[in-house]
């Protein structure tokens, strides 16, 4: 589980429109296909809101997202009723290569380990970290099942503010 840092630093280092569908992915937890569909119609800029039609059988559900993600969103070009109109797998061999060159730029081989499924398991850590209530961090998934959610909240280690590392004895969290 990366830094938040390690993530800021990732999204800053990308070109706008990898480093919009990154932001987005932090900020909702959301899979990389389900922020790939996303349309404008499920933006809502006047309440900072945006929908996540699901995959995988998963539930929908809605975010409240910041007023740097709404900006970033804003500045997107509107071509069509889809945000992202470049294939997934562009998006992903794109971000592929900014992670290698940043990863390089910085030093940091962590950077290397992250990858779009990453997001997920930092967003459902940071959330369960906050409420400490793993049915709300089912929801925020929009998982049916606890078992699923228990794959991506891990326990942790807070030796700052920051997130800082995964607890080498725990892997999940147990809901008791």
């Amino acid at each position: 589980i990366p830094l938040e840092s390690e993530i800021d630093q990732l999204i800053a280092g990308c070109g706008k429109k990898l480093a919009t569908f990154l932001q987005v992915m932090k900020e909702t937890g959301a899979r990389c296909g389900e922020v790939w569909r996303l349309k404008w119609t499920d933006i809502d800029f006047q309440k900072g809101v945006i929908t996540i039609t699901p995959e995988k059988g998963s539930k929908p559900r809605q975010f409240k997202v910041s007023r740097k993600l709404l900006d970033m969103l804003n500045a997107m070009p509107r071509k069509g009723l889809k945000i992202w109109t470049a294939k997934l797998k562009t998006i992903r061999r794109t971000f592929q290569g900014c992670r290698a060159r940043i990863a390089r730029n910085t030093k940091n081989p962590r950077l290397l380990q992250i990858t779009f499924h990453t997001f997920r398991h930092w967003k459902a850590t940071m959330e369960y970290q906050r409420t400490k209530d793993i049915l709300y961090d089912k929801e925020l998934l929009g998982h049916k099942s606890i078992q699923s959610t228990l794959i991506y909240t891990h326990l942790v280690k807070f030796e700052s503010d920051e997130y800082h590392s995964a607890d080498s004895n725990f892997t999940r969290c147990v809901y008791i």
